[in-house]
């Protein structure tokens, strides 16, 4: 048939069908007053004119969609498909990587290192969730993951992986992946090993401060009269202290300006940042025999450097103090007292001075009263009270 008989054919068929100059073929038609085009060209008139047939038949059985609604339905179907193959590890690592603090700040290199070893590591428990899609995490599976963990014995490791679970599946939700947080156990976060952190006796800080290697004999005061963090202390400089004396030259006060903070652990290097809550910044005093121990270790050094470094003028390492604390608690004989027990002391003690909940608040750095009563002990002074008690 010739090129003419072909296209007389072609105007007696339903829609119309061009040739192109590519040698290819458009398909066209028209519906409800509106011309509609195939979304590609075809390679040949019989392939046109399947299409045209494919768009006539869902015309006469009611089965036609607009192209338009057709194309958002298939983004919609496109965008149901992403998120029921979303898994747990895929929308971790981007919730890590993208998780700011209350101040819209990225979260603090040790955060995030610990975060992402819980995620990907070997020992991590929320490791075996990662090949998990979103929508398959239902509660019932939670709650089994859970208590298998719990009953190994790990209660705080299982507790914060699960309070990190719980805060990534909650951004699930918002980000509308899935409809509800399947960590719904109730204190699940809460989880500890029961352990209490005991502050030491007045008396075994005395000798723990004699027996600790003299480099860090002031490190240790200024963690049990100061409460400062441990990574606070790290941070000080000889610009941070401040020593007043009184009229015959003696030292009368020591006074700390805490506004920084060392990290380290788990795999990142020591480094300065921001103290813990902002509630962090804040000035010390220290009176007494500890403010003397501070004011002789400050007398050598030289302005603007730090109070405690290694060899090479760096941040102290933590296994250095680490290795003289536990030597010095062993000599006095009191193993279960952690260097946090310090910090512990230092609350408890200003406590029972008279402070107020808000005062040992400002004291600590805590931004709330419940971090704050954490910090208080009973201490020593159960028989002194008890008399003031009895009729």
């Amino acid at each position: 048939m010739t090129a003419k008989g072909q296209k007389q054919k072609r105007k007696r068929t339903w829609g119309i069908v061009d040739p192109q100059r590519s040698g290819k073929y458009r398909a066209r038609y028209t519906h409800q007053g509106e011309r509609f085009s195939a979304p590609t060209t075809f390679d040949t008139v019989d392939e046109a004119d399947l299409w045209l047939s494919t768009q006539r038949v869902d015309i006469s059985s009611g089965k036609w969609v607009h192209p338009d609604e057709a194309a958002r339905r298939a983004e919609a179907q496109a965008a149901d498909a992403a998120r029921r193959a979303t898994t747990f590890g895929e929308y971790a690592d981007k919730w890590v990587r993208e998780r700011t603090n209350s101040k819209g700040e990225p979260i603090r290199p040790r955060t995030r290192k610990e975060y992402e070893r819980m995620l990907n590591s070997e020992n991590g428990f929320l490791t075996e969730w990662r090949a998990t899609p979103l929508i398959e995490i239902t509660p019932d599976a939670v709650r089994t993951w859970r208590t298998k963990h719990l009953d190994t014995g790990h209660l705080t490791a299982t507790a914060r992986s699960y309070d990190l679970m719980k805060s990534i599946l909650k951004t699930a939700v918002e980000d509308g992946l899935i409809e509800s947080n399947p960590c719904n156990v109730k204190g699940g976060s809460l989880t500890s090993t029961k352990k209490k952190v005991r502050p030491p006796a007045d008396d075994e800080l005395e000798a723990l401060i004699q027996a600790i290697d003299e480099r860090y004999k002031a490190l240790v005061v200024v963690a049990a009269a100061g409460g400062l963090r441990y990574g606070e202390c790290l941070a000080l400089t000889t610009d941070d202290v401040i020593i007043e004396r009184d009229s015959a030259g003696e030292v009368d006060c020591v006074r700390l300006v805490v506004d920084d903070a060392v990290v380290e652990g788990a795999g990142i290097p020591r480094e300065s940042g921001e103290v813990k809550t902002e509630a962090g910044v804040r000035g010390i005093s220290i009176f007494g025999r500890d403010a003397q121990i501070i004011a002789d270790h400050v007398a050598n050094l030289s302005p603007g450097v730090l109070l405690w470094t290694d060899t090479q003028g760096r941040y102290v390492s933590q296994s250095s103090v680490n290795n003289a604390w536990w030597a010095a608690r062993k000599e006095v004989g009191c193993t279960d007292v952690t260097f946090h027990s310090l910090r512990h002391y230092a609350g408890t003690r200003y406590a029972q001075s008279g402070a107020t909940i808000a005062e040992t608040m400002a004291r600590l750095g805590h931004s709330s009263a419940k971090a704050a009563m954490r910090y208080q002990h009973a201490g020593t002074r159960d028989d002194e009270l008890a008399r003031r008690a009895a009729r």
